[in-house]
């Protein structure tokens, strides 16, 4: 089965990238074809990391976000990844209610996912209950909790956005922290994380223990991924 996978979380810097790259590598390790797109200007760094399986595409024009969804007639079998730049939600909105998008891929029988990636900010917290209720129950939801980008995500527990999360159907995952320095080299040298783990000897080449670091930290994610059903 093939998914339409938005990943965003409307603020800046919760790492939606981050798990747009974690997406598609975990795509090309369980051999699942896919296309992405990378819809923020101010750095394209889907694009970046992931060359050769993700282009930029314009948000803010239909034309640009219908190139999101034409492949799907020809390739049915391929899911698409779409890494949503900050405060896209507006326009994304505006374009899935007058193209009918949700009534298309019922047809299709292709579920649209929205992948609400957030720090633990109080903000991140309530723009969840806004994407739900923009989209209700014709949509599916992954909350990522990024430690990463924070540790206390008491503010989500017991919220009224997590409560309407799960009552329409949310899956909740955890994005592990991965260590800072090791991070930084791999986003400094646009580095796959599929390089990260299996260069051992080239000029960018993670350390031994970096590189092992890097392979624990994908398994505990791909572990979480694989029980969304994607």
């Amino acid at each position: 089965m093939s998914t339409l996978n938005f990943i965003g979380g409307e603020k800046g810097g919760v790492g939606k990238s981050v798990t747009s790259r974690l997406l598609a590598q975990y795509f090309i390790d369980r051999s699942r074809p896919f296309i992405g797109f990378d819809t923020d200007r101010s750095h394209n760094s889907f694009t970046r990391f992931y060359e050769g399986f993700a282009s930029p595409v314009a948000v803010d024009s239909f034309e640009g976000l219908d190139t999101v969804v034409n492949g799907f007639e020809e390739h049915p079998e391929r899911s698409v990844i779409v890494d949503l730049a900050a405060q896209t939600q507006a326009p994304l909105a505006r374009w899935i209610a007058e193209s009918q998008l949700f009534d298309v891929f019922d047809e299709l029988e292709i579920p649209v996912v929205f992948w609400h990636v957030m720090d633990d900010g109080r903000d991140s917290t309530d723009m969840l209950g806004r994407l739900v209720d923009t989209y209700g129950t014709r949509a599916r939801y992954v909350v990522v909790q990024n430690q990463g980008r924070g540790s206390d995500f008491s503010t989500l527990d017991g919220s009224p956005a997590q409560i309407k999360a799960r009552e329409h159907g949310a899956q909740f995952i955890t994005l592990p922290r991965l260590q800072e320095a090791t991070m930084r080299k791999i986003d400094a040298n646009n580095t796959s994380f599929w390089k990260a783990v299996n260069d051992k000897t080239g000029p960018e080449a993670l350390g031994l223990l970096e590189r092992q670091r890097v392979k624990g930290w994908l398994v505990q994610i791909y572990t979480q991924f694989d029980t969304l059903g994607l």
